[in-house]
């Protein structure tokens, strides 16, 4: 009997540690599940916050691409070529400026016919209904002069009449009068550059500039800004040395039959001589007998008012004329007009430019020779001592010396427009009529920055020079 209860109470033992063990299980069952309905309410909410928070960004993305589309067709709409020139060296045609204003419409339009075509070819995706800007920057009075004195225009209110033609014939179309002094064209031009290089409706910029060199900093201080394919240099004369060198990164081309492919000269025009003078006839020495009563009345007063032989006491006796000797022409440079060869007219001999150096026969018998025009007092070529001073190197070219100056000095040199040839040369040929400044009080470091403005135009003899006072780049 007692071993019966024995395994009755092992029985119960044995079931009451089963039923704690369910027991447990259950309790880690219920946890299990309170702990997952927990996390379930919370992705419930993390869903739902989810849910509202992309159709926000939907709404918000639907909104920002109508916008895009919006400004993609105002932009496209308003798309734009501009065609930007420097009328002071990008000069039109002869054949367009001497027809006034009807040469202005044609100039116009033959400027427009040739940037469509352009256009098509380099940007062919490019819708058709984008519109052509030109500005066109020129001193129009210095402008008419000089192409009146070169013999161009038979009047300088021809280049009015050309630029109101320019202007008239198309809407987008101008031709500005930006006065005179130095740089004004070009600082125009620059600010004008630099506003639409970056403008979005501005699809391309077409760049007249071929003849300055001051263009070429201006497109290396912008060459971060812009890509090389938004720009294209125009060429009219043939394109400066550091232009030259830069328009390899750039698009460049040039419209025939539109613009002069060289600077004009107006001393060629103006002050061309004959090709050869002739001294005037020389009377054969007459014999007493052979005179007439006036001529030795004329013989009597040069006697009597001291001269000797038709020559004044103490100058050399006159020679017998001699044929004019052709002398050999020689080009040399004048320091105002680097870009200009001038030719010295042909002297004649001493008989002929000096009186005094004829006979006293034909002193007396003979017309006075004609006057002869002569251009302004030029720079004479240099002297062989004056030219063995020049710095050259081995192989004899002409080199400038090194200097050293800060950019920004010289943009600010520029804008005082200071008369290079006054200050450097000290023998400007306009005096009181130069437009530039000769009052100006330059320090010597001022002098020393415009040394460097001036060398930035190309010498014409380039390392050839051998004018000792030359002020320009010799490369």
């Amino acid at each position: 009997m007692a071993n019966e209860i024995d395994d009755l109470q092992l029985s119960f033992e044995t079931l009451r540690g089963t039923e704690h063990a369910k027991n447990r299980l259950v309790e880690d069952l219920l946890g299990r599940l309170r702990r997952l309905c927990q996390e379930l309410e919370q992705e419930k909410l993390d869903h739902d916050r989810e849910s509202h928070f992309n159709r926000e960004v939907q709404l918000r993305v639907k909104e920002l691409k109508d916008e895009l589309r919006l400004v993609k067709t105002r932009i496209e709409r308003d798309a734009f070529i501009l065609v930007l020139i420097d009328g002071d060296g990008m000069i039109f045609e002869d054949r367009l400026i001497q027809r006034g204003e009807i040469g202005g419409r044609e100039a116009a339009g033959i400027l427009w016919g040739a940037v469509r075509d352009y256009v098509q070819q380099i940007m062919p995706d490019l819708t058709s209904d984008y519109k052509i800007v030109t500005r066109v920057y020129a001193n129009l009075k210095g402008l008419g002069d000089v192409c009146t004195r070169a013999g161009i225009l038979d009047s300088p209110t021809i280049m009015e009449d050309f630029t109101r033609g320019f202007t008239g014939s198309k809407q987008l179309f101008d031709f500005t009068d930006v006065g005179s002094g130095k740089d004004r064209a070009d600082d125009k031009v620059s600010e004008l550059f630099k506003l639409f290089v970056n403008n979005s409706h501005c699809k391309h910029i077409i760049f007249g500039c071929s003849h300055d060199n001051g263009y070429a900093r201006l497109l290396e201080d912008i060459a971060g800004q812009a890509m090389p394919s938004q720009i294209t240099l125009l060429e009219g004369v043939p394109f400066e040395r550091e232009l030259a060198i830069m328009k390899s990164r750039y698009l460049f081309t040039r419209f025939d039959n539109l613009f002069r492919s060289t600077k004009i000269n107006i001393y060629q025009q103006q002050y061309q001589q004959p090709q050869q003078i002739r001294p005037p006839p020389i009377s054969q020495p007459q014999s007493m007998s052979q005179m007439t009563a006036s001529q030795l009345n004329n013989l009597q007063s040069l006697h009597s008012s001291g001269l000797h032989n038709g020559v004044p006491d103490g100058l050399p006796t006159a020679q017998v004329a001699s044929p004019v000797q052709q002398p050999q022409q020689t080009g040399y440079q004048s320091p105002y007009f680097p870009s200009m060869i001038r030719t010295p007219s042909e002297s004649t001999n001493n008989s002929m430019m000096n009186p005094l150096a004829a006979s006293w026969a034909t002193k007396a018998v003979s017309a006075p020779p004609a006057q002869i025009a002569s251009p302004p007092p030029t720079p004479q070529p240099p002297t062989l001592e004056n030219a063995s001073k020049i710095p050259r190197n081995k192989f004899g070219q002409r080199i400038d010396p090194t200097i050293q100056y800060d950019k920004n000095e010289v943009k600010r040199v520029q804008k005082i427009h200071m008369c290079n040839v006054h200050f450097l040369r000290h023998d400007c040929p306009y005096g009181d009529d130069c437009t530039h400044d000769h009052f100006y009080k330059p320090n010597k470091n001022e002098l020393m920055t415009l040394r460097v403005v001036a060398r930035g135009t190309p010498c014409h003899f380039g390392s050839a020079c051998d004018d000792i006072k030359c002020i320009y780049g010799h490369r």
